[in-house]
């Protein structure tokens, strides 16, 4: 089998630079745009995989770097792979590690080799290459894995973007060299920064490699706002048509239409569920943070647009006192409600765009998401 063959996109249709389809893989078929819930450690932090199906589209992502060090490739490979180990019985897709080893700021040195750095718990001396990378990834058994890159700071000097893309690229290369399993997609990542010129040298340079999609690294990693949605706007129209095109990192509502707008196809982000844990949910009106004291006998549900089981059992006033009384269930019932709510709004995304009117939709959905922002 021709290496890239098991995973075909299809573009439906188009409004301006946004894409509407279908990625197939595995007799499996996700919808395009998709957001794909981040399931770090082979589990969607506080659902099951039955509630993972409910607030997904079958397509969720694990760790690399977090399930190579616990509990290890070789056990996940020896279980049947992430899909049986976790019982999933949709697609996964595996970030590469690189983004966790360069958060290591004061505890890694980085060399043509790979990365050495120290376990962020035990201390250990450690040391990912990119061979390593795809070798724990082939052993992980998902069906979407991607290069070990580096992921520099938006604001490091452009000579050091320039060097880190290099080594990056020659990376991208000696993984696929290695790339064992014919049955995984491999993504190449660009990056780059906030320079043009070198995100589309590297863009220009993994298409000549050649990968079965590509993905934007190296955005929403502390810069501003209008400075990756510059980045965004220029780079993702350039990105092959006929492959899927992934923005990594990125799931707050304002983004992901913005993503989509830009042409995106992929997205995934700890957001959703990591502000739930704090007692925030997403609202049609905005977000909101349950635990604050209006929402004491509030009987209202979280969302009176949303049609979640979340929405239409529980009350605000009950949520914000399971937070109080320190019971994990508010935790759950947010972070069920707040995947619902992204995976509602890319099926309406997926809709305007099918109907020609996504910039409609995306300035009627903002001006409604903003109304507590305004509200005194």
């Amino acid at each position: 089998m021709k290496r890239g063959t098991m995973l075909k996109l299809t573009i439906q249709a188009t409004d301006g630079n946004a894409r509407a389809g279908q990625l197939t893989m595995k007799n499996k078929v996700v919808p395009t745009p998709v957001f794909m819930p981040v399931g770090t450690q082979a589990t969607v932090k506080m659902l099951d995989v039955d509630e993972i199906s409910a607030v997904s589209e079958g397509l969720i992502l694990s760790n690399t770097y977090h399930l190579w060090l616990q509990p290890g490739e070789a056990i996940v490979k020896h279980q049947g792979g992430l899909h049986a180990f976790m019982q999933w019985p949709g697609l996964v897709l595996t970030d590469s590690g690189g983004y966790q080893v360069f958060s290591l700021k004061n505890a890694r040195k980085i060399y043509e080799e790979g990365v050495h750095f120290k376990h962020h718990k035990s201390g250990e001396s450690l040391v990912l290459t990119p061979e390593k990378s795809i070798q724990i990834q082939n052993d992980l058994g998902a069906d979407i894995i991607m290069s070990f890159d580096e992921c520099p700071p938006f604001d490091a000097p452009y000579d050091y973007h320039r060097d880190s893309l290099e080594r990056t690229l020659r990376w991208a290369k000696r993984g696929k060299d290695v790339h064992q399993r014919d049955d995984q997609a491999l993504f190449g990542i660009i990056q780059g920064g906030p320079h043009m010129d070198l995100r589309r040298h590297s863009l220009n340079s993994l298409v000549e490699i050649g990968f079965d999609g590509y993905a934007i690294g190296g955005l929403s990693v502390g810069e501003s706002r209008a400075d990756m949605y510059e980045a965004l706007y220029q780079i993702a129209p350039e990105m092959p048509q006929d492959k899927p095109r992934y923005l990594m990192g990125v799931g707050t509502p304002e983004d992901l239409l913005a993503g989509v707008e830009a042409g995106i196809d992929m997205f995934d982000c700890v957001n959703p569920t990591r502000i739930a844990r704090h007692g925030v949910a997403y609202t049609k009106l905005g977000p909101i943070t349950i635990k604050n004291k209006p929402f004491e006998n509030d009987s209202n549900p979280i969302d009176e647009a949303c049609d979640c089981p979340v929405c239409t059992r529980y009350s605000r006033s009950y949520i914000r006192h399971l937070y109080k009384a320190g019971e994990t269930l508010g935790a759950r019932l947010i972070s069920y409600h707040n995947l619902y709510f992204l995976k509602t709004l890319m099926a309406g995304m997926r809709e305007a765009i099918a109907l020609g009117r996504f910039n409609a939709f995306k300035s009627e959905f903002l001006k409604t998401y903003e109304t507590l922002k305004k509200t005194p």
